[in-house]
């Protein structure tokens, strides 16, 4: 019923189902639109809009002059990030930040992951292709030269591109995690797939006590230390090259960290990775497990419909629900499995398991 032409028109006018049908409409516009949208928004952070808005509200001449764009064309760009809610326009002509360009400001993460997904885009040109295994090589499966590979041949040129990405996309989330679980319990914390150590930094600041390990390919755990001793963290913080699939982990942690790692591989990589886990970790320490989690009420979107494309694209990992989780956990062999709340569960939940 739904489908048919006239009972959307009919919904359209009558008073009790109106509000729906437009919004429905406005609904599916925006699925159709939604690249437009993102690419509006890419503009806006390559022509510097929002650190342009920053110090306060600016006319629309030098707006232009600022990002470089006749007066029409930036009169156009700006119309459009009014549109989406990231700067306002205000009664004397000038534009402010709107919310959400100002969340931009405060997270810069967010602006490297807009700019990354260029190669999402390229992979995502033919998604029928992707899915049925006919799209070849894709940008982000060479993006992350790891993904389905033995990553301990890489060299620090492979891995520099990524390393960044990685910092920024932790950070964005390090604190929600250790406000879920702090670390104040524990003596020494080993952050496996840590990247550069933006999340083991944030921990360093959060218990200074804390004896810190990180565990990641050869060439990233050499550009990991040195960020964590510029940090001024070298005499508490030593970073480990090696892979999980390729041998154990180191022991002596107790507690292991996983951030926004887990997804990134398929079932039986993740199942070597727990149990290696398991082994290096004395009894009654702890596993913290952090990542989007399919399943997260008002998250779906991102862990299904965006995670889900981007993963495929990657060629490897999916987000998992809790449940699933816990299962591979319970398989691992730990024995209890709890989830600590975080202020945004649609970025990051956190799993602890002993």
């Amino acid at each position: 019923m739904v489908a048919d032409p006239r009972f959307q028109r009919w919904a359209a006018g009558f008073p009790l189902t109106r509000r729906i049908a437009r919004a429905n409409t406005r609904a599916l516009f925006d699925l159709c639109a939604g690249f437009t949208y993102s690419q509006t928004l890419f503009a806006c952070l390559r022509l510097d809009l929002f650190g342009a808005l920053a110090p306060g509200p600016l006319g629309l001449d030098g707006l232009a002059a600022r990002m470089g764009l006749s007066a029409e064309a930036a009169s156009r760009l700006l119309k459009a990030a009014a549109a989406l809610g990231l700067v306002a326009p205000l009664p004397d002509g000038r534009y402010a930040l709107a919310d959400l360009g100002a969340a931009l400001i405060g997270n810069p993460a967010i602006g490297r992951m807009v700019e990354h997904h260029a190669m999402l885009y390229d992979d995502l040109r033919d998604p029928v292709a992707l899915l049925r295994g006919e799209a070849g090589p894709t940008r982000l499966a060479a993006y992350w030269p790891y993904a389905g590979q033995d990553g301990t041949t890489l060299g620090a040129e492979a891995v520099a591109p990524y390393g960044g990405l990685m910092a920024a996309s932790q950070a964005l989330i390090a604190q929600d995690i250790l406000e879920a679980y702090p670390l104040i319990r524990h003596r020494c914390l080993m952050d496996v797939g840590g990247g550069e150590g933006a999340f083991l930094t944030a921990a360093a600041r959060a218990a200074p006590h804390l004896q810190l390990r990180l565990f990641d390919l050869p060439a990233v755990a050499a550009r990991a230390q040195a960020h964590l001793d510029r940090e001024g963290l070298a005499d508490r913080a030593r970073a480990i090259g090696g892979s999980f699939l390729a041998g154990p982990l180191p022991a002596g942690a107790d507690a292991i960290s996983l951030v926004r790692v887990v997804h990134d591989h398929d079932d039986e990589q993740v199942r070597i990775m727990l149990r290696a886990a398991r082994v290096a970790l004395p009894q009654h320490a702890a596993l913290i497990i952090a990542e989007p989690m399919s399943g997260t009420p008002g998250a779906e979107p991102i862990t299904d419909a965006y995670f889900g494309f981007y993963l495929l694209a990657m060629g490897t990992g999916r987000c998992r629900t809790v449940a699933e989780l816990t299962a591979l956990l319970h398989e691992a062999g730990f024995t209890k499995v709890r989830e600590m709340p975080t202020r945004r569960p649609l970025l990051a939940r956190v799993l602890v398991s002993t």
